[in-house]
């Protein structure tokens, strides 16, 4: 049976950034995260790594009720989580799930599944990708996406997104319809999605039982609202 590597952190080009830095704890660490015994001195912007992507099996709690909350105004919320799941069709059907979270100015996180995720695919089968995403690609990442499906027949993209990434604009509506013209799946999560992904994705703390899933309070009706607005953009 084929198997599946384990991905650590590792290091890729640097693109441009979605959105401002926002504080620690806009990106679920508290503001005082840097101070600690021996008062550490606090790390500055320029001296954070500037081209890393995070992989892994499972993300931290905290960090999945911030990013991927599906509010209108998303401030603060510079980065971008993937989770996937890969479903490889063969004689030994394998399926492999993960995370990525871009970091800082790193390459975004949709790139790094085509640099990272895609190559470990059995080269000719037909593979059935699955992403949940904190918010959906920018223009860039789109016309990888695009680029990626025409060459790659035997890939199919299903993309479910927790919010509209500057969907106002009218080159990103151009995007989005872009992709689903290349024949990517795009969908908005339902709350049953966040609590697909809450159970499959989030780290869950060692030697407690899982903790269910809670919805915010407007979970629903953000979800309609993210629906109405891609309805529009890909009629």
């Amino acid at each position: 049976m084929l198997q599946w590597p384990r991905l650590g952190p590792s290091v890729l080009g640097k693109m441009a950034e979605k959105q401002e830095e926002p504080s620690n704890a806009q990106n679920g660490e508290p503001d005082n995260a840097e101070e600690g015994e021996g008062k550490k001195k606090k790390v500055k912007r320029e001296d954070l790594p500037p081209f890393e992507i995070v992989t892994g099996e499972r993300l931290p709690a905290i960090f999945f009720k911030f990013q991927f909350r599906n509010v209108e105004y998303s401030s603060g919320r510079n980065k971008t989580f993937l989770c996937y799941v890969v479903e490889t069709q063969g004689k030994e059907p394998v399926t492999c799930r993960g995370y990525l979270e871009d970091e800082h100015a790193a390459a975004h996180a949709e790139m790094a599944f085509f640099n990272t995720i895609l190559p470990t695919c059995q080269a000719g089968a037909r593979h059935d990708v699955t992403w949940y995403v904190s918010s959906s690609p920018c223009v860039t990442c789109a016309e990888r996406i695009c680029e990626t499906l025409r060459k790659n027949k035997g890939l199919r993209l299903t993309i479910m997104v927790g919010r509209l990434f500057m969907w106002e604009e009218p080159e990103m509506q151009a995007a989005l319809r872009s992709m689903k013209e290349a024949g990517c799946k795009l969908r908005i999560m339902k709350p049953q999605d966040f609590e697909y992904v809450w159970k499959n994705f989030v780290e869950q703390e060692e030697g407690e039982e899982a903790k269910s899933f809670v919805p915010w309070e407007d979970i629903q009706e953000n979800f309609q609202y993210y629906e109405e607005k891609l309805a529009e953009i890909l009629h």
